[in-house]
C-alpha cells in the first residue's frame, strides 16, 4: 500500500503483486501533524489491511528515523515529527517514509523499466529526484535533486530560499501562477491556451517559462547524464504541450553549442504517464519488504 500525502489531499493505492493499481482512495488532508496522522490511518482503514505501507510527503525527511519537518504546506515546522513510530503504533505494520518527489521518482522508474532516471518535478516549487544505476540518490543532507534553488539570475526575484533568481522563480507552478494570474482556471493549462491561440504576450511567458525548465533540464543532464528526464508535478498535467515547449527551448539553447546538440537533450524528456499515480505507487513499492 502506497500514500501520497500533499498539501490538500492524500492519495492511497493498493498494488497487486505486479506493481499494477487496483484500488485508490482520495482524502482531504488535515494540516498539522496529529491532522496528517488522523488523514494517513483514515485512507489505510479505507483501503483495508495491508502487510506494508509506504508514503511520501513533501519537506525534510529523515528516511532511516521515518521523521518530517520543514513541511511548510502540511503545517509541518522545524520539529522532526516521528511519522513512522506514530502510524506504527496506530496501524500496527510496518511503514517507510520518504520524500514525496523521491517517491514520484521511484514510481516513475517503476512504470517506465528505466534504471538511470531524473524526475523534475515542477508543482508549486521546483525539484528532481534521480535514480542512477537504479539506484534513488538522496544525497549527503537529503538535498540531492533541489535544483530549484539554484541562481540563474543574481539580480533576479527574491527565492522563498533566501536567495535571489534561482530557478524555481522562473520554472515553478508559483511562477507561472505569477506570470499569467488566471482566476478560477489553473494558470498553466490558461497559460498554454492562450500561447496556441497566438496572444503574443502569453507565448512569449511561455517561452519564457520552458526555457527555464530547459535550463533546469540542461543543469541535470550536464550533472548526472540520466538517460531519460521525466517531468512531473501539477504543470506536467498539460503533457505533450509541455514537452513540445520545453524540447524547443532545449533546442535553441543548443543551436550555438555542437556540444550540447550533440547531447540531443530535447529527445530525453517525456511527461509523466497523466493516468499513473507515479508518486503513490512509488510509495507502496518502497515500503514492501
Amino acid at each position: 500500500m502506497g500514500l501520497d500525502i500533499g498539501a490538500t489531499k492524500t492519495l492511497g493505492v493498493r498494488l497487486d503483486d505486479d506493481g499494477r493499481v487496483l484500488e485508490q482512495v482520495r482524502e482531504p488532508t488535515e494540516p498539522g501533524p496529529e491532522g496528517i496522522l488522523r488523514t494517513a490511518a483514515q485512507v489505510v482503514t479505507d483501503l483495508g489491511s495491508a502487510a506494508s505501507i509506504g508514503l511520501g510527503i513533501p519537506g525534510l525527511v529523515d528516511p532511516e528515523r521515518g521523521a518530517v519537518k520543514h513541511a511548510v504546506n502540511l503545517g509541518v515546522d522545524g520539529e522532526w515529527v516521528p511519522l513512522r513510530a506514530e502510524l506504527e503504533q496506530r496501524l500496527g505494520v510496518s511503514v517507510a517514509v520518504e520524500n514525496d518527489v523521491n517517491v514520484a521518482t521511484l514510481g516513475a522508474v517503476a512504470l517506465s523499466g528505466i534504471r538511470d532516471l531524473v524526475y523534475l518535478s515542477i508543482g508549486t516549487g521546483l525539484a528532481a529526484g534521480l535514480v542512477l544505476d537504479g539506484t534513488l540518490r538522496r544525497g549527503a543532507t537529503g538535498a540531492a535533486g533541489e535544483i530549484g534553488h539554484v541562481p540563474i539570475d543574481p539580480s533576479g526575484a527574491l527565492c522563498q530560499c533566501g536567495q535571489r533568481g534561482c530557478l524555481e522563480t522562473v520554472a515553478s507552478g508559483r511562477a507561472l501562477a505569477e506570470a499569467w494570474p488566471s482566476g478560477d482556471e489553473p494558470p498553466a493549462q490558461a497559460l498554454f491556451a492562450a500561447a496556441a491561440a497566438g496572444d503574443v504576450k502569453a507565448i512569449a511567458v511561455r517561452d519564457r517559462f520552458a526555457a527555464g525548465v530547459a535550463d533546469a533540464v540542461r543543469t541535470l543532464c550536464l550533472s548526472v547524464d540520466p538517460t531519460t528526464i521525466v517531468l512531473g508535478g501539477g504543470v506536467a498535467h498539460l503533457g505533450a504541450p509541455l514537452v513540445e515547449a520545453v524540447a524547443d527551448a532545449l533546442r535553441a539553447q543548443a543551436a550555438a553549442s555542437p556540444f550540447l546538440t550533440s547531447l540531443d537533450l530535447a529527445a530525453r524528456i517525456r511527461a509523466v504517464p497523466a493516468d499513473q499515480p507515479v508518486a503513490a505507487i512509488g510509495a507502496a513499492l518502497l515500503g514492501r519488504p
